[in-house]
């Protein structure tokens, strides 16, 4: 706007005016439409505005300025600003969403949802599901019934070892004799408890420690918490009535607040563990006090305690074992589950005689004994002939040819169900278990190559380059040679090829290289190794780690070793 198109009074004056009519326009409710403005920011045809304010200032355009008394202008035809009945006759049909652009994205599901579910119930095909029926187990699980059944007597049991390769039905068995046990023990009110800790996860002693003294914690506030509620009904009834305390413990009022008092006072007495931050032997006080504070039998059940070990030695495992000896309500028992047989060697002789006071091996199992697994599963797992009738033989004969692992098995027919999911069919077939097969495997390699320390991976990469050259039956020499050029390219430390032959035996032992010792004559005996695993996946998870992906181009390397 420029100075002569400006009204008399200035820019004051139409903001003044703007909120006069505003006012106006809020103090008229007689419902005449002659008084109404358009809404700010409408638009015409045109897209030109016609706002009555603007946004951004909140001021009145002086074009639009309605003197006192003036009719606002009237749309024409032609304008696209909508009326609200006519907005509301275009909800009604069925085009609001449309129109206003606000309809939300349909079909990404449906056709997803469109076909028959396969599944019933996945979680039954998950590691994490405790079954009520475990096949093939009989014998062990009733070892371990007849070792902890003492523990319901109000007795000590003996500690136990449950040994046995991944897969072989350690944990799930111990699991339902324990929930069996404290079932049990609630049915004849005989105080027992039972803590699952999984050392893999809870792997130093004070963690342990603190995850036990915190769950014992909570369970005795729980208990005083409850008992002050009973006694304080128990008191406001005796207020008014003494003689409701003759048939009770305490016999006076007295007795009874005094009672009520002491409860009170050791709630507040127990402190939360932090999970770090105390020291170890304050951590094992606050444990002791809290186990101890009332009669029962407790369960310690350490899941992969072989990795307990090995991360903060046997401490733990000395200082559980020999608890018994100092308390005085409650009673500890142990009961440790291992995919290591050998991890007692490595123990203090006085933990190892009474920590394996009882041991139970869980043998691997066969084909048959896999198959009758799944079968057991799958009825809960699928709805009813969503299986063709080849599925569980192939899964159990692959699960088999890995030392009889029940795990993989279940993983297997599970991944094979979500493949036939995502092809959108009804059945799951021999053709999913084999695709299965090798996504698990690959998996597999993935998080084996992702979790390699770095100069195995250095090794590794140094085989990759030479294969991907086309060469064969590569030997050790050769490797180490490229093995070097890459320590030098990222700055690492380079081992002696006496090291880096160890290495390629440890990735032997992992399935990922094949590693064959060859007489070379007069020359010696060598290592003439090749991959096991996709070299392209394998390169790819190489490259992801941050320090092998500073190498830029690797092709010189590998053209340098024909050099040598």
């Amino acid at each position: 706007m420029t100075d002569r198109d400006e009204p008399p009074g200035g820019r004051d004056d139409i903001g003044r005016d703007s909120r006069e009519i505003v006012g106006r326009d809020d103090v008229d409710q007689s419902g005449d439409d002659s008084g109404r403005t358009l809404p700010s920011g409408s638009t015409g045809c045109d897209g030109s505005e016609d706002a009555l304010e603007d946004s951004s200032t909140g001021q009145q355009s002086p074009d639009s300025v309605i003197e006192d008394g003036e009719r606002p202008p009237v749309l024409d035809d032609e304008s696209s600003v909508l009326e609200d009945d006519e907005r509301s006759s275009m909800l009604d049909d069925g085009g609001s969403a449309s129109a206003l652009g606000d309809e939300p994205s349909s079909g990404l599901f449906d056709d997803l949802l469109s076909g028959e579910p396969i599944f019933e119930n996945k979680e039954v095909l998950r590691p994490s599901y405790t079954p009520r029926k475990l096949p093939h187990r009989e014998e062990q699980i009733n070892n371990i019934a007849t070792i902890l059944v003492s523990a319901l007597r109000g007795d000590t049991p003996s500690n136990i070892l449950i040994y046995g390769k991944t897969g072989t039905g350690k944990t799930a068995s111990a699991k339902f004799v324990s929930e069996e046990l404290e079932a049990t023990s609630k049915k004849y009110a005989v105080p027992c408890d039972v803590q699952y800790i999984n050392c893999e996860v809870t792997d130093t002693q004070y963690r342990v420690l603190a995850q036990l003294a915190n769950t014992f914690i909570e369970d005795n506030e729980r208990a005083i918490e409850r008992e002050i509620g009973e006694l304080s009904s128990l008191l406001e009834r005796a207020e008014t009535d003494e003689s409701v305390l003759s048939e009770t413990p305490y016999g006076s009022l007295e007795r009874l607040e005094a009672r009520v008092e002491e409860l009170e006072n050791a709630l507040e007495s127990f402190e939360e563990v932090p999970m770090t931050g105390w020291p170890t032997d304050r951590v094992y006080s606050s444990f002791f006090e809290a186990v101890d504070y009332r009669e029962r039998v407790v369960v310690i059940m350490l899941d992969e305690i072989d990795k307990l070990v090995e991360k903060s030695g046997d401490d733990t495992l000395y200082n559980l074992s020999r608890m018994n000896s100092d308390l005085e309500r409650s009673r500890v028992s142990i009961m440790g589950i291992s995919n290591d047989l050998k991890f007692t060697e490595f123990l203090d002789p006085r933990v190892k005689s009474s920590l394996g006071e009882e041991e139970i091996v869980f043998p691997p199992y066969d084909a048959n004994q896999l198959r009758d697994i799944l079968t057991h599963r799958a009825e809960i797992a699928f709805e009813e002939g969503a299986l063709t009738e080849d599925v569980i033989p192939l899964c159990a004969a692959f699960a088999a040819q890995e030392h009889g692992d029940a795990r993989r098995a279940l993983d297997l027919l599970r991944t094979a169900g979500e493949l036939a999911e995502r092809d959108s069919t009804d059945h799951v077939e021999e053709g999913h278990v084999r695709q299965a097969q090798e996504k698990i495997e690959l998996d597999r390699v993935v998080e084996v190559v992702r979790t390699l320390p770095q100069q195995s991976k250095l090794v590794l990469f140094a085989t990759i380059l030479l294969e991907k050259q086309g060469v064969h039956n590569i030997n050790t020499g050769e490797v180490y040679n490229i093995y070097k050029r890459l320590c030098n390219e990222i700055d690492a430390d380079v081992l002696t090829q006496r090291r880096v032959t160890d290495l390629i035996s440890e990735l032997d032992m992992l399935g990922i290289v094949n590693a064959v010792v060859v007489s070379k004559g007069r020359y010696g005996r060598t290592k003439e190794i090749s991959l096991s695993v996709p070299v392209d996946e394998t390169e790819g998870v190489l490259v992801s780690d941050s320090r092998l992906g500073d190498i830029e181009d690797a092709q010189p390397f590998v053209q340098a070793r024909f050099d040598n």
